[in-house]
């Protein structure tokens, strides 16, 4: 479904400050499957997520979805086929707009006039429908003020508002970093919804080795740009934090992470 195929990203190329963010990045993601992606502050994470939402260009390497060569595809362009939830609420929605609104901008987005239409005469039962399932209580609030909601509040309206035209994969970027734990969990529990009923392709970044256990088909971990391995199968079924906390701190590379953050 998701193909990067020997992807390069090199930032102040030929400077004392030359980063290579990344270094010939091989992916593939297929159809339904849910990864987790750790890793290092400046290993490397949200440049990726960065060259395939198309918020940044490779300088070298080609990727595609569904078989499409997006490479050079400008970041809107991109948008209908991929969502992306990044780490703080805000970012998500619109301010001074009230619940249903977001929720009508991220309805009409890509679609045509006549679908504009429709989602007008209908939205009031569907916005509805789609607020209840997530068990929040926000189907009594659609004109309520976004802005006033709490942090994870406005996270679960911008995971709705990323799947309601189901795209073909989802970009999670730390989407629960900044929430406290009990908002988290929440979350992270409608993100396994959303997934499942949508039948989601996800890529998620976490810095949590709880959460790279807990969700997902496969884990894979990033260092200076590179994969450096990646679990699935039987072997991520029986996966711990701790074995995730020892392969980490193997790579040894003086960015490491703590114990305590790591397993937040």
């Amino acid at each position: 479904m998701l193909s990067l195929e020997q992807v390069s990203v090199t930032f102040n190329a030929g400077t004392p400050n030359e980063v290579r963010a990344l270094r010939d990045i091989s992916l593939s993601v297929a159809e339904g499957e849910f990864i987790t992606v750790i890793g290092s502050n400046g290993a490397g994470k949200s440049t990726l997520f960065n060259v395939i939402s198309g918020a940044a260009e490779p300088g070298s390497g080609r990727i595609r979805l569904d078989g499409k060569d997006i490479t050079y595809w400008a970041e809107h362009r991109r948008s209908h086929d991929i969502g992306r939830v990044f780490q703080d609420p805000r970012l998500g929605t619109c301010p001074g707009l009230t619940i249903r609104e977001n929720l009508s901008l991220a309805a009409i987005h890509g679609r045509s006039a006549g679908f504009r239409r429709d989602v007008k005469q209908a939205q009031e039962s569907w916005f509805y429908q789609q607020l209840e399932r997530q068990h929040l209580g926000l189907e009594h609030r659609l004109d309520a003020d976004v802005a006033l909601l709490s942090g994870g509040q406005r996270q679960a309206i911008t995971l709705v508002m990323a799947t309601l035209t189901k795209p073909k994969l989802l970009l999670l970027d730390e989407h629960t970093a900044a929430l406290d734990p009990n908002a988290a969990e929440q979350v992270i529990s409608l993100t396994q919804e959303l997934a499942e009923a949508n039948d989601l392709c996800v890529v998620m970044i976490t810095h949590s080795m709880q959460q790279a256990c807990d969700l997902g088909d496969r884990v894979i971990m990033m260092n200076r740009g590179k994969i450096e391995f990646e679990i699935a199968g039987a072997e991520r079924q029986n996966l711990k934090p701790a074995d995730l906390i020892d392969r980490f701190h193997s790579l040894q590379d003086g960015t490491e992470l703590s114990d305590a953050q790591l397993l937040a």
